[in-house]
């Protein structure tokens, strides 16, 4: 659907300069846009684009200088303004409603699998092959796609969506506006064993997992439940993809993980915590709010609130930068070292000749 310009700058706080009955109906990236498309800068490395771009609107922060004839959509983040402009034009996806009758309110498939005492709340949709256990709750217009498995017990609020493939284990509590990405595991059994004798003896995990609202987890994560109590996700906290969480990790609000993060058992993590990509947590540690930690890092101890940390071990990130650059240039100071100790050598033996001589 085709929008004005001047109807989209004030839907997404911008301000306007240049036509503002031209239309735009989709958003692109600043490089390959066309006439009719919106499209943004907030990394500086594309400003070169500005002057060539073929987009209709670009929304920029101020002062930026645009190629003649593109409007110029001025926002104080423009990140988040492309964001607005994006659920303005494209909105976000919409979930088939299941083959079936409508029951009761709500869009079941007759090849859905529901307990009779499990309770389903109003206008939700229920896929075929979806499994829902005795004591289940499901809070109103949630959407459950094929093959999700919600188990004994669990208790799950308003508006979530289970995509295909998720299982949650018995007994956990998922809270209201939560999205499970497709083949994600929640509250499977916790890593935890007693080695005795030379074997690994299981230890019953008998918690649960809690993830708040407003929580989103990637595809092919999993959560584990804990030993004891729970293992918990904080409100707004948002995983990517491939990310394992181990028993009895408590992860704070709003906090970001990139895809193959992996986190020990017992670990506790504060508010809006940034763990990037490939990044690995010993257990029992703790990081404070507002620490970022680079991709690749291995975090081996304690970070205090709003450290800036990379590498392996983690250290503070203008040190592990200093160091890595060291590191680049060890083959040459290995040569260089070498020739230093020859040169000595023989310096070494020609002081000892003059000795002998002077005898």
């Amino acid at each position: 659907m085709a929008i004005r310009l001047d109807e989209l700058a004030q839907k997404i706080g911008a301000t306007l300069h240049g036509d503002g009955s031209a239309q735009v109906s989709s958003c692109a990236p600043i490089e390959s846009a066309q006439v009719g498309q919106v499209s943004f800068l907030a990394n500086r490395k594309y400003a070169a684009h500005l002057a060539t771009t073929n987009a209709t609107a670009v929304i920029v922060a101020s002062g930026a200088t645009v190629k003649a004839g593109v409007a110029i959509l001025e926002a104080v983040d423009p990140y988040f303004a492309f964001r607005q402009a994006m659920v303005a034009l494209h909105g976000f996806r919409n979930h088939p409603a299941p083959i079936g009758a409508a029951q009761n309110n709500n869009f079941i498939s007759e090849r859905a699998a529901i307990h009779p005492t499990a309770r389903i709340g109003e206008a939700c949709s229920v896929h075929a092959g979806a499994v829902i256990e005795s004591g289940a709750t499901v809070g109103a217009r949630c959407v459950i796609y094929p093959n999700a498995y919600v188990g004994e017990g669990v208790q799950m609020g308003d508006d979530c969506i289970v995509y295909p493939g998720v299982c949650i284990y018995d007994g956990c509590v998922i809270g209201n506006r939560v999205t499970l990405h497709a083949n994600t595991v929640i509250g499977c059994d916790g890593f935890g064993y007693a080695t005795y004798k030379g074997r690994h003896e299981k230890i019953p995990q008998s918690g649960i997992v809690v993830i708040e609202d407003d929580v989103e987890i990637g595809s092919c994560c999993v959560i584990e439940r804990a030993a004891m109590q729970e293992t918990r996700i904080g409100a707004g906290t948002k995983f990517a993809d491939l990310i394992s969480i181990g028993h009895g990790t408590r992860i704070g609000k709003h906090c970001l993980l990139v895809s193959l993060v992996g986190i020990s058992g017992s670990v506790d993590i504060g508010n809006y915590v940034v763990l990037g990509g490939q990044v690995g947590v010993t257990g029992h540690l703790s990081i404070g709010d507002g620490v970022q930690v680079a991709g690749k890092s291995g975090v081996v101890g304690d970070i205090p609130a709003g450290m800036r940390v990379a590498g392996v071990p983690a250290i503070e990130s203008d040190k592990a930068l200093r160091n890595h650059l060291v590191f680049r240039d060890l083959f040459d100071m290995s040569r260089k070292l070498k020739s230093l100790e020859r040169e000595v050598a023989k310096l070494q033996a020609a002081a000892g000749d003059g000795k002998k001589s002077n005898l």
